[in-house]
C-alpha cells in the first residue's frame, strides 16, 4: 500500500509538472522570455552601435530616441485602438512578425555600414552613409511601434485573460483568483529583469571580444529563430485559452453605429431638397457617398487620437498613470543615452553589460518587494512607499554631479561641431603624461573621449586621470533606484488592469504609452540641446526633479483614494478606486 501510494504520489507530481509546462501560463512566459531576450539585446546594442558610428557623440542616439518617442506619442492611441478592434491572435502575430523582421533588416544594414563605412563615406559626399543612418533609424522605429503593440496586447490583455479574470472580477473585492493576475505581472517583470542580465551580457561579450559586425549578425539570427518559435507559442496559448477568442466590443460597436447613423443622416439631408430632380440625385449620391467615406477615413485617426486622450483623462487612475509617465523624463536609466554617456567615459561593452545585469538584479528585487508590500500594505500604499525608495536612491546621483571626476562644465558650448572638436584633438593622444597638466579641463575631457575607444585605455590611465568617484556614485544610484522603480511600475500596471474596462484596455494603455513617450521625447530633446558629456550633470539634476514631480502626482492620487488612511496603520477599507487598502497587518485584498 505504501509503495502504491508512493507511486501514485510520484505520478501525480510528474503529472502536475507536465501539466504546468504545457499550460497556457507557462507557454506565455516562455514566449515572453524569447521576445524580451531579443528586445534587450537589440536595445543594448543599437545605442552602442549609433555612438560608435557617429564619433563617440550622443547626438545620433538622441535623434533615434526622439524619432521613437515622437512616433509612439502620435500613434500610441491609434495602435491601442487597433489592438481593441482586431482579434487578439491577429494582433499578436502581426506585431510579432513586423517587429522581428524590422530588427533583422536593421541588423543587416548595420553590418553593411560597419564593413563598408569608409567607402560609403566617400560616395556622394557622404550622403549615402547619411541615408543609411536614416534608414536604420526608420526601420528601428517601426520595430519599436510593433513592440508597443505586442506589449499592449500581451502584458495588458492576454495576461488578464489567461489568469482567468474579466473586468468585473478584477474590480471586485476578495477575489481568490486576483492574486494570480498579480503573480503573473510580477513573474513577467522578473523575466524582463533576468533577460536584462543575460541578454546584454551575451551581446556585450560578443561585441567586446568579437566585433560589431558579429554582434549584428548574432542579433539578426536570434530574431529570425525567435520569431518562428514565438509564433508557434502564441498559437498554442490561444488554443489552450478559449476566452482569448472573445472580446468585449460593445462600446466600439456603439460608436461605429453612431458614426453610421451620422453618415446616413448626412446622406439623406441633401436628397430632401432635390426630391423632384431624380436624375441629379442619382448622379450626385455616389459622389457624395464617396466624399463622405473619404473624409471619414481621413478624420478617423484624428478622432481616435482625441477620443483616446479624453477617455484617458477621465480614468480614475489618471494621476497615477501621469506620475508613471513623468518617470520617463530622465537620463537615469539604462537607455541609449545613459549607455552612450558611459561609453564616452571609457566603459567598454563588457562593463556596461555587467552594470545592466546588476540593475536587472535590483529590478528583480523590486518585483519581490512589490509582492511583499502589496500583501502587507495594499496596492496604493505600495506605490507610495516605492516612490519614496526610488527618490532616496537617486540622491546619490545628485551628489555625483558635484564630486571629483564629474565632467560637468557648463562653459563648453553644446552647439559646437562634434566632428570639428574631434579633429582638433587628434594630436592629443601622442602627448606625454607629464604634458597633460598643461591642457585645459575641456580639452582633457575630449582626449578622454578619444582614448575611451581604445582597447588599451585602461592600461594607460595614471594617477592624474579623472577619478571614478562621480561615475561610480551615478551608477550606484541608478542601479539601487531600480528596486523602487519596478515596484512602482507594477503598482501602476495593476491599477490600470483593475480599473480599465476590457473594451477600452487597448486604447487606454496605448495613450499611457503615448504619455510615457511624450516625456521620453522631452528628455531626448533635452539631450539634443546638450549632447556633450560636460552638460550631462545638468541633465541629471533635471531628471531627478521630474522623478520627484511624478511621485508627487501619485501621492495626490493616493491621497484622493485613501484619504486619511494613507499614513494610517489601521482603518477601514476605502470605497474609492482600488478598493484595496487593507490594514498594515492584513494580507487580504
Amino acid at each position: 500500500m505504501a509503495r502504491a501510494a508512493e507511486q501514485t504520489g510520484g505520478g501525480g507530481c510528474c503529472g502536475s509538472c507536465v501539466s504546468y509546462f504545457t499550460s497556457a501560463k507557462f507557454l506565455l512566459y516562455l514566449g515572453h522570455s524569447l521576445s524580451t531576450w531579443g528586445d534587450r539585446m537589440w536595445h543594448f546594442a543599437v545605442s552602442v552601435f549609433l555612438v560608435e558610428l557617429y564619433g563617440n557623440s550622443l547626438l545620433l542616439t538622441a535623434v533615434y530616441g526622439l524619432v521613437v518617442a515622437g512616433s509612439v506619442l502620435l500613434l500610441g492611441a491609434i495602435i491601442g485602438d487597433w489592438v481593441d478592434k482586431n482579434p487578439r491572435l491577429k494582433v499578436a502575430q502581426t506585431s510579432l512578425v513586423v517587429q522581428n523582421a524590422s530588427v533583422i533588416l536593421c541588423g543587416i544594414i548595420l553590418m553593411i555600414v560597419f564593413l563598408f563605412k569608409t567607402q560609403l563615406l566617400t560616395l556622394y559626399s557622404g550622403w549615402l552613409l547619411t541615408m543609411c543612418y536614416i534608414l536604420v533609424i526608420t526601420i528601428a522605429n517601426i520595430a519599436n511601434l510593433a513592440s508597443t503593440a505586442t506589449a499592449i496586447t500581451i502584458q495588458r490583455d492576454w495576461i488578464v485573460v489567461v489568469a482567468g479574470e474579466d473586468r468585473s472580477k478584477l474590480a471586485a473585492n476578495h477575489i481568490p483568483s486576483l492574486p494570480q493576475t498579480r503573480d503573473m505581472n510580477a513573474t513577467v517583470r522578473r523575466i524582463d529583469q533576468l533577460t536584462n542580465i543575460l541578454a546584454p551580457m551575451a551581446v556585450g561579450q560578443i561585441m567586446t571580444f568579437g566585433s560589431p559586425v558579429i554582434g549584428c549578425g548574432f542579433i539578426s539570427g536570434w530574431n529570425l529563430l525567435s520569431m518562428c518559435l514565438e509564433y508557434l507559442l502564441l498559437w498554442k496559448v490561444y488554443q489552450k485559452t478559449p476566452a482569448l477568442a472573445l472580446k468585449a466590443t460593445s462600446k466600439i460597436e456603439e460608436s461605429e453605429l453612431k458614426q453610421l447613423n451620422v453618415q446616413k443622416d448626412s446622406e439623406l439631408k441633401p436628397t430632401e431638397g432635390v426630391q423632384l430632380i431624380e436624375k441629379d440625385v442619382t448622379v450626385s449620391e455616389p459622389q457624395q457617398e464617396k466624399e463622405i467615406r473619404c473624409s471619414a477615413w481621413i478624420a478617423e485617426p484624428f478622432i481616435t487620437f482625441r477620443d483616446g486622450w479624453v477617455a484617458y483623462y477621465k480614468q480614475p487612475v489618471f494621476l497615477a498613470g501621469l506620475g508613471l509617465a513623468f518617470l520617463y523624463m530622465t537620463v537615469l536609466g539604462f537607455d541609449c543615452i545613459t549607455t552612450g554617456y558611459a561609453y564616452t567615459q571609457g566603459l567598454s561593452g563588457s562593463v556596461l553589460s555587467l552594470l545592466m545585469g546588476a540593475s536587472a538584479i535590483t529590478g528583480i528585487m523590486g518585483t519581490v518587494a512589490f509582492t511583499w508590500l502589496r500583501r502587507k500594505y495594499g496596492l496604493v500604499r505600495t506605490g507610495f512607499i516605492s516612490g519614496i525608495a526610488q527618490f532616496a536612491c537617486l540622491v546619490s546621483c545628485v551628489i555625483s554631479v558635484f564630486m571629483p571626476g564629474s565632467p560637468l562644465d557648463l562653459t563648453v558650448s553644446p552647439f559646437a561641431d562634434i566632428r570639428t572638436r574631434l579633429l582638433e584633438e587628434q594630436p592629443l593622444p601622442t602627448a606625454r603624461p607629464t604634458d597633460m597638466s598643461e591642457i585645459s579641463f575641456t580639452t582633457g575631457m575630449h582626449n578622454w573621449l578619444n582614448r575611451s575607444s581604445s582597447v588599451n585605455s585602461d592600461l594607460e590611465m595614471s594617477s592624474d586621470s579623472v577619478p571614478l568617484i562621480s561615475v561610480s556614485l551615478l551608477f550606484a544610484g541608478v542601479i539601487t533606484a531600480r528596486v523602487g522603480l519596478w515596484s512602482f511600475d507594477l503598482t501602476v500596471t495593476q491599477l490600470l488592469q483593475e480599473n480599465v474596462m476590457e473594451s477600452e484596455r487597448g486604447i487606454i494603455n496605448g495613450v499611457q504609452n503615448s504619455m510615457n513617450y511624450l516625456l521620453d521625447l522631452l528628455h531626448f530633446i533635452m539631450v539634443i540641446l546638450a549632447p556633450n558629456p560636460e552638460a550631462f550633470g545638468l541633465l541629471v539634476l533635471i531628471s531627478v526633479s521630474f522623478v520627484a514631480m511624478g511621485h508627487i502626482m501619485y501621492f495626490r492620487f493616493a491621497q484622493k483614494t485613501l484619504g486619511n488612511q494613507l499614513f494610517a496603520c489601521c482603518g477601514l477599507k476605502s470605497k474609492a478606486v482600488s478598493n484595496d487598502s487593507p490594514p498594515c497587518n492584513s494580507s487580504t485584498v
